[in-house]
C-alpha cells in the first residue's frame, strides 16, 4: 500500500504511534468543527493518474447514467409537510456510474478493501469498527458528472461518506454545503425552506483537489455538488462502509442507481 498512499504523511496504518494518534486527534476536531475532514494528497499522484485512465474508457462505454428528480429528503413525500412547501421543491442528478465488480484489479479495490483504511475510518468517527460492504455493485462506485450535470440540494440517508476525488472539471464541481439547518431532534422544516428559497450566501464551498479523501458528515447538512463546466469529467469515487459486516443493497435500489443487480450482471 506504500506505492498508493502516502503513509509518511499520512500513517493510518500506525494509528498506535504518536503520528498515528495526532492524525486520529487532528481529524476528530476537524469533523467535530465542520462536519468534515479531509486529506489532502492521501493517494500519491501517479496512482490518481493510473485510476483516471484505467475508469476513463469503463465510462465512456459501460456506465449507468443516472437521472432523477428529487427533493433533499429523496423521499416522494413527508408526513406531514405540505407538498407545495419549499423544502420539498425538486432538484436533478445526473451521473454516470461504473460499479466496483467492473473495475475489480483497482488501486481503488486495493484501497477500498485495505483493513486499516477501515480501522483509521472507524477511530476518527470513535465507533467499534467498521466494514466494507459485501455488494459487489455498491460497496465502490466511481461516478463521472459531464458539462451541465450536478448533484442536487439533498441531505444524506448515511451518517457520512467517503470519497476521493479523481478528476476536478475544468470549472464549477464545488461541494456547496449549509450546516445548522436541522438535527436529530428538529427537522426545522422553515429553516429549511427558508434557506431553498434565499440566496444561499449562508453556503460554505469545497473545492478539493484530485488524490483527497473527504470524509463529510452529510446526513444533517445539506449540501449539493454545483453544475460541472467544461469538457472535461469531474470523476470522483465512493466507499461506502457500514457498522456491521454482510451489508448489501436491495435489489431495488441496485436497480436504481446501476440498472441491475448482482445476479442480472454475472
Amino acid at each position: 500500500m506504500q506505492g498508493i498512499i502516502d503513509l509518511e504523511r499520512y500513517p493510518i496504518d500506525r494509528l498506535e504511534s504518536t503520528e498515528g494518534q495526532t492524525l486520529v486527534s487532528r481529524c476528530r476536531e476537524e469533523l467535530a468543527l465542520t462536519g468534515m475532514f479531509n486529506l489532502v494528497g492521501l493517494i500519491r499522484a501517479g496512482i490518481i493518474e493510473q485510476v483516471v485512465h484505467e475508469v476513463t474508457p469503463v465510462i465512456q462505454f459501460n456506465a449507468f447514467t443516472h437521472r432523477s428528480q428529487h427533493n433533499i429528503y429523496f423521499l416522494p413525500e413527508i408526513e406531514g409537510l405540505d407538498p407545495a412547501h419549499p423544502a420539498q421543491q425538486q432538484f436533478e442528478t445526473v451521473n454516470h456510474t461504473i460499479c466496483a465488480d467492473q473495475i475489480p484489479h483497482s488501486a481503488l479495490m486495493n484501497l477500498y478493501n485495505w483493513p486499516p483504511l477501515a480501522g483509521f475510518l472507524a477511530e476518527v468517527m470513535e465507533k467499534p469498527a467498521l466494514y466494507p460492504m459485501d455488494d459487489p455493485l455498491a460497496c465502490l462506485n466511481v461516478m463521472a458528472y459531464r458539462d451541465g450535470e450536478a448533484l442536487g440540494w439533498h441531505f444524506d440517508r448515511s451518517e457520512f461518506t467517503t470519497t476521493l476525488l479523481l478528476q476536478a472539471p475544468e470549472q464549477g464541481g464545488e461541494l456547496e454545503y449549509r450546516t445548522g439547518l436541522r438535527d436529530e431532534n428538529n427537522p426545522n422544516y422553515a429553516g429549511v425552506g427558508a434557506f431553498l428559497q434565499s440566496s444561499n450566501s449562508s453556503t460554505s464551498r469545497l473545492m478539493l483537489d484530485p488524490g483527497t479523501l473527504n470524509v463529510f458528515r452529510g446526513k444533517n447538512t445539506l449540501h449539493r455538488v454545483t453544475p460541472i463546466q467544461g469538457g472535461r469529467e469531474r470523476i470522483i469515487a465512493v466507499l461506502s462502509y457500514f457498522e456491521h459486516p454482510a451489508v448489501h443493497f436491495t435489489d431495488e435500489d441496485n436497480l436504481e442507481f446501476y440498472g441491475r443487480t448482482p445476479v442480472s450482471s454475472k
